[in-house]
């Protein structure tokens, strides 16, 4: 029989979420999803009570320089239900796969999306019309995960753009919505560019090549 030294305690769980815990990269990626979709249903809600009051205060409307910050507020407001509920699953998941590696470079990569597709939605949408809906936000994750893989050098992510690619190409380009009454193209397209700029602005900067000059013990070139 072996007795356990007074003084001693068992290991601390891994802070890495080895055991399966929130704490893991794939956890607290999901919660960071469900939890943005829980506020986009609570907003829905408060949409709907307020008559679609929230959509006339907070859409994007086209080169009115007062609602540069609808930018911002356009992406959590959705026309109706169905608008909310068609962009969920597309966005639970890209975005899942977007957060996995890196919460912070997601969050920023989010913020570009928003603010960069949202000014070319300000910029190119027709007039009289109000743009929402997180559908940019949709397309901005595919364009981010589409070239994040080629501009990190990173063979994982590059498995994974090929593997976006071949899973969404098709559903992506049906829904763009070119000519198609009451959806913004412009909004996906411009979604589209920005993550793909993200993906540019975020790249993981590589180390420079040691040089004969840098190695340690040799001499200094004269």
């Amino acid at each position: 029989m072996s007795i356990q030294p007074s003084g001693s305690f068992p290991p601390a769980p891994s802070r890495r979420g080895d055991d399966g815990s929130l704490a893991s990269p794939l956890g607290r990626a999901a919660s960071l999803m469900v939890a943005f979709l829980a506020l986009l249903w609570v907003i829905e809600l408060i949409n709907a009570a307020t008559g679609r009051g929230l959509v006339r205060a907070g859409g994007v409307r086209p080169r009115d320089f007062g609602s540069l910050v609808d930018i911002v507020t356009s992406p959590f407001l959705h026309g109706n239900i169905e608008h909310l509920a068609g962009n969920a699953l597309p966005l639970f998941s890209l975005g899942f796969i977007a957060a996995v590696p890196n919460i912070r470079k997601f969050l920023w990569m989010t913020v570009i999306v928003i603010v960069v597709g949202g000014f070319g939605v300000w910029l190119f949408s027709p007039e009289n019309t109000i743009s929402v809906g997180a559908s940019g936000v949709v397309f901005g994750y595919f364009g981010y995960l589409l070239l994040r893989g080629f501009v990190d050098r990173r063979p994982v992510d590059v498995v994974v753009s090929i593997g976006i690619a071949l899973a969404y190409a098709y559903p992506m380009w049906n829904s763009i919505g070119f000519g198609v009454a009451n959806i913004s193209w412009q909004g996906h397209i411009c979604g589209l560019v920005a993550g793909m700029l993200a993906a540019v602005a975020l790249r993981q900067k590589r180390p420079k090549p040691a040089t004969t000059d840098t190695l340690p013990g040799l001499p200094a070139a004269e």
